[in-house]
């Protein structure tokens, strides 16, 4: 019982170590209406909408640039998680390894 707590509170510190080392790294994202910037926890940092986009003639054009920008910094930032993981070794999971 006790050794499942240990794997436990292990298994916890990595996970806070792991969004501790994500939050540092970020991405950046731009297209012809959005610039953003999101980091490694997928917490959007920065948000800008470019002003010619803000006309209502713009709209459907508008929401197309925002889905496909968070669709873009969400894959970058999955990416560079991966590739973090994958580098620092550090992370093993009980029973996965």
């Amino acid at each position: 019982m006790f050794n499942k707590l240990k794997q436990f509170n292990d298994l916890r510190k990595q996970a806070n170590d792991l969004k501790s080392m994500l939050a540092k790294e970020s991405v950046e994202v731009e297209n012809k209406a959005v610039k953003m910037v999101m980091d490694g926890n997928q917490e959007i940092k920065t948000f800008e909408l470019k002003s010619e986009m803000l006309s209502p003639s713009h709209k459907a054009d508008l929401e197309k640039y925002l889905k496909e920008a968070f669709a873009d910094a969400t894959k970058k930032v999955q990416r560079k998680m991966a590739m973090k993981m994958q580098e620092s070794g550090d992370f093993k999971f009980p029973g996965m390894n």
